[in-house]
């Protein structure tokens, strides 16, 4: 029975070594690289990188010359669908010429698509790069708040241990290791479920990166108070001369002015130029030109339509472009308050509550050490430190994810200011 077991043992070490050997290397990114990597790989990119291609197509159709066309014809036959039977035959070529200027206009309506599509690329590259720097901060938070958790379950072991002494002294009652006990069965659990935290921390950004979900993926920067905030005045200029959104509807209605100027160019007709080469049985061989071009009988309705159209194309796109930049100046607002607002609360939470925190712990520990405080008295103690530490740590990521919405709102990197120092 005894080789049995042993032959399945080393079949399953055979099987186990190979896979262990083609388990793919952890994709080791900062901050940085990820950014770079997402706007390489993301889906949605690709996606709007295409459509860019579509509209510059769009470009070589609107200034294409239409193709000529070749017409032949047999008459005069005794019988019908018989060709052989006729007399005369004719076979001609027909061109069409724009009017001057207008396969200009078209081209020029065209390439201002071409760069409102190039424009959504940037604006869409701007969203995936903010929002792979907040996934990378999510995966940030979640190992730090690993980190804490492990130095609490340390502080919970420390705790039971001094517990179990002092209750064989016979200084603290049963109830006081009970409870250190629960408190070190607390600490696993909230491990368990910061591990779930970071798993899904890591599927999406490794969604972003157009990766699988599972992909192994290990972060190289930690978590750090961001720089100062450049003053709101200058963050709305840098704004409005830099949001996308601005660019793209100012070249629209560029596109617009020169849609308009085709559209009322309704009367100006394309020509038509074809020549036809007649042969008739007994008859000599002539030629017959033939020019043709439309005739605008009825300019009303092009005025109502077309043109009508396109006026009122351009109302639409000013109206939207004065709406957007008031919400862009409101986008940066809110971001800015709220940059603020965490960058403050994370200085706060690092320079004046966590410091207290420890060192109230520190202050319980030793006592409870030499038998001056209870074990709800140290309890209550590292529950406030490890309080600490966590809101310290969530208004980190909140600052920092802040900071990347910020940079969202203005439509450009930030401006360099002096940092507000690192993390203690």
């Amino acid at each position: 029975m005894k080789p049995l077991i042993y032959f399945f043992a080393l079949a399953g070490i055979a099987v186990a070594l190979p896979a262990a050997a083609q388990a793919p290397a952890p994709l080791r990114l900062s901050r940085h690289d990820a950014i770079d990597e997402a706007l390489v790989r993301n889906p949605g990119l690709l996606a709007s990188r295409a459509q860019v291609e579509q509209a510059r197509a769009q470009v070589a159709i609107a200034v294409a010359l239409p193709e000529p066309t070749l017409a032949a014809d047999v008459a005069g036959q005794s019988k019908a669908l018989n060709p052989g039977s006729g007399n005369a035959s004719d076979i001609g070529v027909g061109v069409t010429f724009p009017f001057f200027g207008k396969t200009k206009l078209r081209g020029e309506v065209a390439k201002t698509a071409l760069q409102a599509a190039e424009f959504s690329l940037t604006q869409l590259r701007q969203q995936v790069a903010s929002q792979t720097a907040q996934a990378y901060d999510a995966v940030l938070v979640a190992l730090r708040h690993g980190d804490d958790l492990k130095e609490g379950k340390t502080l919970a072991l420390d705790f039971l241990a001094k517990t179990k002494a002092r209750f064989l002294a016979g200084s603290v009652p049963k109830v006081d290791v009970v409870k250190a006990q629960v408190d070190v069965s607390q600490a696993e659990n909230d491990l368990i479920a910061n591990e779930r935290t970071l798993i899904t921390a890591r599927a999406s950004l490794n969604r972003l990166l157009g990766r699988t979900g599972g992909a192994p993926i290990e972060t190289t920067d930690t978590l750090e108070v961001p720089a100062s905030i450049a003053e709101l005045e200058g963050l709305e200029k840098l704004a409005q001369a830099s949001r996308p959104e601005l660019q793209s509807l100012e070249i629209q209605r560029q596109g617009a002015r020169v849609a308009t100027r085709l559209a009322k160019q309704y009367w100006v007709p394309d020509i038509s130029v074809s020549l036809t080469r007649n042969a008739e049985d007994g008859s000599p061989t002539t030629w017959t030109t033939g020019i043709g071009f439309g005739f605008p009988l009825f300019p009303r309705q092009h005025r109502q339509g077309e043109v009508a159209a396109a006026v009122h194309r351009e109302e639409e796109l000013a109206a939207n472009a004065s709406d957007t930049a008031v919400q862009v100046s409101l986008d940066v607002r809110t971001a800015f308050a709220s940059a603020s607002t965490a960058l403050r609360q994370a200085v706060f939470l690092r320079d004046e509550l966590l410091p207290e925190a420890r060192e109230v712990y520190r202050v319980a520990a030793v006592s409870y050490e030499l038998g001056g405080s209870s074990a709800l008295e140290l309890l209550d103690a590292k529950r406030t430190l490890l309080d600490a530490e966590k809101q310290y740590v969530d208004a980190l990521g909140a600052a920092n994810d802040a900071q990347a919405a910020l940079e969202l709102a203005v439509g450009a990197p930030l401006p360099q200011v002096t940092p507000s120092g690192a993390k203690p």
